[in-house]
């Protein structure tokens, strides 16, 4: 009899329209998760006053989100590989909600933050949506649809502002949450009702001090990153989050090595083609969140200053909403150029773009349609990027792994989203002007920003020029009787 893990029938593989269900419904759930991120911008600079709170305290419903994101996503994703893809997704949604409702029923700080936690705890939908596709889709759907869920990232991210800007101008704060609630709930049903499970799994026991040690040392990396500048770089909470981090991480990947069923198989993500992936990831991110950063401030800005739009907040999210269309759009076109040339000339051709897209900034920052103009070259770009990403991830991991894969792919992204928010806060906080008495970002600054974006950019070019021409078969189901998938892939690597 043969080892490989049961895979879903080929009836159930081939029929189209099903096909088409699970990537429609995946995809939307995508989007509804990665809302969670813009849900709270217009209300931010109004959260202190909503909550009777000081600014510092509100300021963790942004950092909570974050915290529980990046301690969930590779967590999730070894569970799923383990116990089910859909089953984690399922109970991942269902964190949603639960964080949605909290915080729609909260006057209070406390229970804010909670909440925030609980949403963030979802993140690990978009790898474990990539990974059931790559176990239930037909192979030659697969580029497209992985590439149309991590477009989703990004998509529901843009289409949220101006949505939640509109819902906070127009109705209490608190609808902004029991949208989130309902639009995970409908979520939850589709996926119950469309969506198959995976039988891909592992099984095994899960890494419970791996889980722990592996949270201590991203929170404190994190938490540092982000904080560092309110509460000072050189201050005893930063250094001696950042000494933790630096203790607790190697002591975390020593145990890691030597553990039989490690949370993150270090071996695997030290494999050429998945290493120099994560590390274009974590550039690509960077780039991604610099321009995130700044157009929505050039924007709001009085005219007065010379530079700035003085748009509303809701003005802002329609400037930017055409962004997730392009990504959405650029996904297909990502696919078809992936099937044609690989995933590595799409990451590198989806580098380039953004880079050229932060060019622009330099002599078009002007003008409305100048900053619909950057963000859409950008965001076409990213919409490469991150279509070529879990192709890349999953041709060099056998599919028992691929949930845990993407998730620390994803994880590696959110990573550099966070130095790019600590070092252009540092920038734009050096880099003022006086307006009427008050400092506000120089232009100067934001040109710095996104000079910097613009070589993050180029960078991850020249990191993805590493990755093997060669791809693996890792994707392909085993024939009857046939080698597993962790065995044809390490024959494929030795």
């Amino acid at each position: 009899m043969s080892d490989a893990p049961a895979r879903p029938s080929a009836a159930g593989r081939s029929d189209p329209l099903k096909s088409n269900t699970v990537v429609v419904v995946l995809a939307f759930a995508g989007i509804v998760v990665s809302l969670m991120q813009t849900l709270v911008i217009p209300i931010v600079p109004e959260l202190p006053r909503l909550l009777d709170a000081s600014a510092s305290d509100t300021a963790w419903a942004v950092t909570a989100t974050l915290l529980a994101a990046a301690v969930a996503t590779p967590v999730i994703g070894r569970l799923g590989d383990m116990y089910g893809k859909r089953r984690m997704l399922l109970v991942s949604i269902v964190l949603l909600i639960a964080g949605s409702v909290v915080c729609a029923l909260s006057d209070s700080v406390i229970p804010m933050i909670a909440g925030r936690a609980l949403q963030g705890l979802a993140a690990g939908v978009i790898p474990l949506g990539i990974s059931i596709m790559r176990d239930v889709l037909p192979a030659e759907r697969l580029a497209g649809a992985t590439a149309l869920m991590s477009a989703s990232l990004g998509v529901g991210g843009a289409l949220g502002l101006p949505s939640s800007a509109f819902i906070a101008d127009n109705f209490s704060w608190h609808v902004l949450f029991w949208t989130s609630a309902a639009l995970g709930a409908v979520a939850l049903v589709l996926v119950l009702v469309l969506v198959p499970e995976s039988e891909v799994r592992t099984g095994g026991r899960f890494d419970l001090i791996g889980a722990f040690g592996m949270a201590v040392g991203l929170v404190c990396l994190l938490l540092a990153v982000s904080k560092g500048s309110d509460w000072g770089w050189t201050s005893t909470p930063t250094i001696g989050l950042f000494a933790t981090t630096i203790v607790v991480l190697p002591v975390w990947g020593y145990y890691e090595l030597r553990t039989s069923r490690p949370l993150v198989d270090l071996r695997t993500t030290a494999r050429r083609q998945v290493l120099v992936t994560n590390l274009a990831s974590v550039a690509i991110g960077f780039s991604m969140f610099a321009m995130s950063l700044v157009l929505p401030q050039v924007l709001q800005l009085p005219e007065a200053t010379g530079y700035g739009l003085g748009k509303s907040m809701l003005a802002v999210g329609l400037v930017l909403a055409p962004q997730g269309l392009v990504m959405m759009t650029m996904s297909a076109v990502s696919a078809r150029l992936t099937k044609a040339k690989g995933p590595k000339i799409t990451l590198m051709c989806g580098a380039v773009i953004v880079a050229a897209g932060y060019g622009l900034s330099l002599v078009l920052m002007s003008e409305v349609w100048h900053i619909t103009l950057i963000a859409c070259t950008i965001g076409a770009g990213i919409g490469f990027a991150y279509g070529a990403m879990p192709a890349l991830i999953m041709d060099a991991v056998p599919a028992s792994e691929t949930a845990a894969a993407n998730s620390l792919n994803t994880l590696m992204r959110s990573i550099g989203t966070s130095f790019a928010g600590a070092i252009a806060g540092v920038i734009l906080a050096q880099m003022t002007t006086d307006f009427g008495g008050h400092p506000l970002p120089a232009e100067n600054g934001f040109k710095v920003v996104m000079g910097i974006g613009a070589g993050a950019a180029l960078l991850a070019f020249v990191i993805a020029s590493f990755i093997p021409r060669r791809q693996t078969t890792a994707q392909e189901a085993p024939a009857a009787g046939g080698p597993t998938d962790a065995a044809k892939f390490t024959e494929a690597n030795v």
